[in-house]
């Protein structure tokens, strides 16, 4: 009978994942019979492609754990996750969520933070453009408007939290700066936007996260306000504001139309 040529791919795919499989029926060398070696070459050579995709899109996770543990870790990850698209870009996004439950990393809780840090980062890097809105564009709307205003965010906005330094840990491991001491008691969460060309990466303030969600989310400021104020007593609405407008997080603002009447 016929195989489908679905059938014939995921056998395939399933024998590059696995070396206990055998090579596919089919597969064969330059005389016509079984080619193990030739294929396990092959196996090897994507096994080091997607390696090497990932060693590209997470550097710090590279260099906390170096470079022997990173290919260890980054084997298991590729038998267990095969792409699920063509585009190399995409590979990887599950990479921090397979870190924290990878047991030999164990020991660096902060590690899937840092993972999701570098992920948001390559996402923003590549995320579509949009022209920021500066404080001379939101001047213009009326004070007594502002609580209804509804906000767009930029396209390349990600928010990363963490009870952990990652914004430190992330920046001492991506550039030549001498390492310093680092109080891992402390949290960063992490906002990421591509305002222009370069990536950006912030601390956010206190009742941040929950602020910026809510604007994500569709709320107005003043209703996001209340949730940043409920996740945070120290949140402060102007100085979350005014981190947003200089990191260029807003492309658009309308305001809520009034409720129809009954």
């Amino acid at each position: 009978m016929l195989r489908s040529l679905s059938d014939v791919q995921a056998d395939f795919a399933a024998a590059l994942r696995d070396p206990a499989i055998p090579p596919p029926a089919g597969v064969v060398g330059p005389d016509g019979g079984p080619a193990p070696r030739r294929f396990a070459v092959y196996r090897n050579n994507v096994l080091v492609a997607l390696g090497n995709a990932l060693a590209g899109a997470f550097p710090a996770v590279g260099r906390i754990v170096g470079e022997e543990f990173f290919r260890a870790m980054a084997r298991n990850y590729v038998l267990e996750t095969p792409p699920t698209s063509p585009v190399l870009l995409d590979y990887g996004v599950t990479f921090p969520d397979f870190i924290a439950g990878f047991e030999p990393a164990a020991s660096l809780p902060y590690l899937p933070d840092v993972a999701r840090l570098e992920r948001a980062w390559r996402e923003a890097y590549h995320a579509a453009d949009a022209k920021p809105l500066g404080a001379a564009d939101l001047a213009g709307i009326p004070p007594e408007d502002l609580p209804d205003a509804v906000f767009s965010l930029h396209p390349s906005l990600r928010i990363v939290p963490s009870r952990f330094p990652i914004i430190t840990i992330w920046r001492m491991n991506v550039s030549d700066v001498p390492p310093s001491p680092v109080d891992f008691a402390v949290g960063e969460d992490a906002l990421i936007v591509r305002p222009d060309a370069e990536v950006e990466v912030r601390v956010v303030p206190p009742g941040g996260v929950a602020f910026v969600d809510a604007l994500a989310a569709g709320e107005t400021l003043g209703s996001a306000a209340v949730i940043g104020e409920a996740s945070d007593s120290r949140f402060d609405l102007s100085g979350n504001i005014a981190g947003l407008i200089s990191a260029g997080a807003f492309v658009d603002f309308r305001r809520q139309p009034e409720p129809a009447p009954w």
